[in-house]
């Protein structure tokens, strides 16, 4: 499979050590639904067009530039390459300033995923090097780089054999927690309640398991544009969440335990009985337990129909079984 484009080349240095690198997004977004402005009139879509503020003139895209507003109304005007030309060194190269202990680093400042591979083969040997430093020693480097005009601060750790890099957020970015915290008053909880809340949690504990959770919201809106599209009405009225029962604590505390220990009953029964499957292989992804839309690879599945059925989408099994 051919790898997508890179996000940014450049060098990882480490002292006087570097080898050719290439950042690649570790994370994407392009498997949502997503909508398009439309005339609600005619169906077609619709085109944002720029116009001056002043002159209420058009203006086409080549006339499009960026400018700084330093008084009101006044700019100064910056051209792509008067950036590029400023001369940092993190504009091509990440370079290493120090290691710190993973654990001390406050996740709230985690931005951006991204995948750090070596580009070339001359400089495999050196990226090996700088990889296998930070291996098992529990660290992790703090670099900086130049993304998308401005300078990040990009955390860097081994992952598998190349490199995981998360851009991290500046101190000043980050809003104080004691500004949300601060008047929540100081509860003492009674040890029985907290001991039971404690025993609901040991209930619930599990190995985190990301493809265990589906975006049901997403699920509802294909489900939705299905029907659209088979020409069934969708539903316009809002579902009213339901009121929430006023109950004593200690009580809601011992309903969960109950609730909780039924449901683990019926899950544990409910794999005894069930007979062992083979796995299928499947992508890894969001939108493969949903039903294609029209458009989205409708053809290919149209010619592997013709020489073997189609399996049961698993969003067609749920509503034979409701």
């Amino acid at each position: 499979m051919a790898l997508p484009r890179p996000y940014w080349k450049g060098y990882l240095k480490l002292s006087l050590v570097s080898c050719p690198i290439a950042v690649y997004a570790a994370a994407s977004s392009g498997e949502r639904v997503s909508f398009r402005q439309i005339n609600k009139e005619t169906g077609n879509r619709l085109k944002q067009q720029l116009v001056d503020e002043v002159t209420r003139q058009p203006v086409e895209a080549e006339n499009k530039g960026r400018g700084y507003e330093y008084a009101k109304n006044a700019y100064v005007s910056v051209d792509d390459e008067e950036l590029d030309a400023i001369a940092i060194e993190s504009n091509h190269t990440i370079e290493i300033d120090k290691f710190v202990p993973r654990a001390e680093i406050d996740e709230r400042y985690f931005d951006t995923p991204y995948y750090v591979a070596p580009n070339d083969q001359v400089g495999q040997d050196a990226f090996a090097v700088i990889r296998e430093a930070m291996r098992g020693k529990e660290m992790a480097a703090l670099a900086r780089v130049v993304l998308l005009k401005r300078e990040r601060v990009m955390m860097l750790q081994p992952w598998d054999r190349g490199i995981l890099g998360v851009s991290l957020r500046y101190a000043y970015e980050l809003r104080d927690a004691k500004d949300y915290f601060d008047e929540i008053p100081d509860v003492t909880v009674p040890k029985d309640m907290r001991e039971l809340a404690e025993h609901i949690l040991e209930t619930k504990a599990a190995e985190f398991d990301p493809t265990a959770f589906t975006d049901r919201y997403e699920e509802a809106v294909v489900d939705m544009l299905k029907k659209k599209q088979a020409g069934l009405p969708a539903p316009r009225e809002r579902a009213a969440p339901a009121a929430p029962n006023v109950i004593n604590l200690m009580d809601a505390l011992k309903r969960s335990l109950a609730a909780g220990g039924a449901a683990n009953d019926r899950g544990a029964n409910d794999r005894a009985a069930a007979p062992a499957k083979k796995p299928k292989k499947k992508m890894d992804g969001q939108r493969e337990m949903l039903l294609p839309l029209a458009g989205k690879g409708q053809g290919k599945a149209k010619e592997s129909a013709k020489g073997k059925a189609a399996p049961e989408a698993p969003a067609a099994r749920r509503k034979k079984a409701s």
